[in-house]
């Protein structure tokens, strides 16, 4: 076995500093090559090199639970636990996830932020009633500690002291930031048996002196600990490391050992440079975070799209608003630049605000603001937007606030795969009361549904694609008006329809231009509620309903217009040409749609049945 990258704990443990500083530089280079290919989390990555390596020489990865935050760093972990071979295939369809998966040797899926540490404590408390002497090892963002989930388990980790180490990966230095010589060499100190010992002294001492020495005693070491940058994490019960040089392996691997022995809940501060090894990508450059496939020697993207894509035509419409109507408010949760948020908090930076990942927050704050009287627009992703769906119910459909969610990258958004893929926003968003759901078919629908949700009266989302829309300018638009659909093309002797909601009217249409039938097409621009009316003069003459929706099946908008159709009696057949009830794996659109026949050729295949 002659393999490059995959190491085994014993193999990594026998090699000395310099010849695991050369893996890493073997490791940056491979990542470097296949996501210049594939596309892919690159700055990210090529910051957590030597972490993930001193992760794997400290702790066992085929028994320790490795728990990576979002896991859109893993790609070391992958190299050194016996991936390589099929590394190349990254993000393609049947190949590697860009993210941990079970199924692929890993401990637990990721994609969405904050988790790692809860995950950790639930382990611990796993290993503790088995009686094992496994130590769970989570890598953590600064960016992922924004989210008040994180702080949770950190407050009952910190309680119930179980082992467990935690790698907090900062490379913004946004946690804190040691100010002048003094905090800096104290800071460093923290990380040596020196001052671990230390402080194990001091706790000692406190036990036995009396009262009045007590007392100087605890003040010192408070006056010491607040000029460090662990104050936050001690006070809640878990021991710190650090800053430590995250590039540093000898640094590294010498904490991971330290808090390995500790036997308790330990924090090590790892700071990190973002697309370290590669000049281009190093330093904070978001565009380098996630890429599409690119020129190695000149950064330049291989592959750049001349359409506009639905994200630039909410972000320029939504300014031109801003500009007119100045109770026009809106936020991001930490994807100010992936919503096209970025360019309204420059220009109005008092009412456009990223609140970092704090879903939650981000809705029952605007709920607020609806409340007196503002017209906040939530920026957010579709597969974002689950993790504050109860803030949704209760903070903004119960009382029937003017709040507009703008769902971004719905339907199947490719390589990122199952974790973000925005399947499922029809289905769960339908069923609250107050809440309208309505939904572009192309640029100029979406800007007049923009300009609508601003004058709608209570909560509206409506959902667009990842990329630019298949339409452009095939059909006039409509007028929005609430609950009415557009009837895009009427041939009187059809007996078959095809509905269309969002990005699913354009497949219907090219569906349509293929078969070279004369068929009617219909735009439903609303999910909820139903033109009840066209869809009566509809089920008069056409008995068989078509549905395309870029969302899950159940729950989805076939589901919805059979829900009409049983309330009305009548007699439709309805195929929907939606999700079947599996997760969505990773791959490009195109390829994830073949494998799901949900390709053009499939589904006419389907339809031909019923010609």
């Amino acid at each position: 076995m002659n393999e490059i990258f995959t190491h085994t704990q014993e193999k990594l443990q026998s090699l000395s500093i310099k010849e695991l500083e050369n893996l890493a530089q073997k490791i940056r280079e491979e990542i470097i090559k296949i996501v210049s290919k594939n596309g892919g989390h690159l700055s990210s990555n090529l910051g957590a090199v030597e972490l993930t390596i001193a992760m794997h020489t400290v702790f066992d990865a085929k028994n320790d639970p490795f728990i990576f935050d979002v896991s859109h760093q893993s790609y070391t972990h992958k190299l050194l636990s016996g991936k390589e071979k099929i590394f190349h295939t990254l993000r393609q369809i049947d190949g590697l996830s860009g993210y941990t998966k079970p199924s692929e040797g890993d401990y637990f899926i990721a994609g969405h932020s904050s988790t790692s540490i809860s995950l950790a404590v639930g382990a611990c408390k796993a290993i503790a009633l088995k009686n094992e002497k496994r130590i769970p090892v989570a890598l953590i963002g600064d960016g992922a500690l924004s989210a008040g989930m994180a702080y949770e388990a950190l407050n009952e980790l910190g309680d119930s002291k179980f082992p467990c180490v935690i790698i907090l990966n900062d490379n913004e230095m946004s946690i804190s930031k040691p100010i002048g010589a003094i905090s800096k060499y104290l800071s460093q100190a923290m990380a040596t048996q020196f001052y671990q010992n230390f402080k194990k002294r001091v706790v000692k001492m406190l036990d036995v002196l009396p009262d009045s020495a007590t007392y100087m005693a605890k003040r010192f070491e408070e006056s010491f600990r607040l000029i460090t940058p662990g104050l936050l994490f001690e006070e809640l019960g878990l021991e710190y490391i650090g800053p430590i040089n995250g590039h540093n392996l000898t640094e590294i691997i010498s904490a991971l050992k330290q808090a390995k022995a500790m036997q308790k809940p330990c924090v090590i501060h790892a700071q990190t440079l973002k697309g370290k090894g590669y000049a281009l990508a190093e330093g904070q450059h978001s565009k380098w975070h996630g890429v599409g496939a690119f020129d190695i020697n000149s950064g330049e993207l291989l592959k750049k799209s001349s359409t506009k894509s639905a994200t630039e035509i909410f972000s320029q419409k939504l300014l031109e608003l801003a500009t007119k109507y100045e109770n026009i408010v809106g936020i991001t949760a930490a994807m100010p630049s992936g919503t096209g948020l970025d360019k309204l908090i420059e220009k109005f930076p008092k009412r456009f605000w990223d609140v970092a990942i704090a879903e939650q927050h981000a809705v029952t704050s605007m709920a607020a603001m609806a409340r007196e009287g503002f017209k906040p627009f939530i920026a957010i992703y579709s597969t974002f937007l689950q993790r504050a769906y109860d803030q949704v119910i209760h903070d903004c459909a119960i009382m029937n606030l003017n709040v507009v969610f703008a769902m971004d990258r719905a339907g199947i958004v490719g390589e990122d795969g199952e974790t973000h893929q925005g399947v499922f926003d029809v289905s769960f968003l339908a069923p609250l009361p107050h809440l309208t759901l309505v939904a572009p078919r192309d640029e100029l629908m979406m800007e007049n549904i923009i300009e609508y949700a601003y004058f709608h009266k209570g909560p509206l989302a409506f959902r667009y694609p990842r990329g630019s829309f298949i339409l452009d300018k095939e059909f006039n638009p409509s007028k929005v008006e609430l609950g009415k659909a557009q009837w895009l093309i009427k041939n009187e002797k059809s007996e078959i329809a095809f509905i269309g909601y969002g990005q699913g009217v354009g497949k219907a249409w090219q569906v349509l231009n293929e078969m070279q039938e004369k068929i009617d097409l219909i735009d439903l621009i609303f999910a909820k509620p139903l033109d009840e009316m066209l869809l009566k003069d509809l089920a008069k003459k056409s008995k068989i309903w078509f549905v395309f929706s870029e969302n899950a099946k159940i729950g989805g908008v076939a589901s919805l217009l059979q829900a009409f159709i049983q309330k009305n009696d009548l007699e439709i057949k309805i195929i929907s040409f939606e999700y079947e009830d599996e997760f969505i794996e990773h791959g490009k659109t195109s390829e994830v749609e073949k494998k799901l026949k949900l390709d053009i050729e499939s589904i006419i295949e389907k339809i031909k049945l019923y010609l």
